[in-house]
């Protein structure tokens, strides 16, 4: 399974778009996020996701798998164009890291003696 993926669907004249990116959090402790952007083919995001953490990519490959399929069913097909929103997704990405290095550490240890 790849870790990226972009689908589109025609209805009504207009192209919806998905694109989705499986990346490592940072930290190296082997967590992954999946992180989705959605909208308007052409156009900015009108949503961006993300899922997880998840334990490896192998665990975020499936979960991105069973996205895909799902989408298929309601229409979606493979797009061949490049994927135009992955600044966007970095975004997300650096949004997330940051989230995690200010929970990690707004704590302080004080052992008792």
């Amino acid at each position: 399974m790849p870790r990226s993926l972009c689908l589109t669907r025609q209805c009504l004249g207009l192209i919806t778009r998905i694109e989705c990116e499986i990346r490592p959090l940072a930290g190296e402790r082997g967590l992954w996020t999946l992180l989705c952007a959605a909208g308007m083919s052409a156009a900015q995001p009108s949503a961006i996701k993300a899922q997880g953490p998840f334990h490896g990519p192998f665990v975020a490959e499936a979960v991105l798998d069973s996205i895909a399929q799902c989408l298929a069913v309601q229409g979606y097909e493979p797009c061949t164009e490049p994927m135009i929103w992955r600044l966007h997704l970095q975004a997300e990405l650096r949004k997330l890291n940051g989230e995690r290095r200010r929970r990690l550490g707004d704590y302080q240890f004080r052992p008792e003696s």
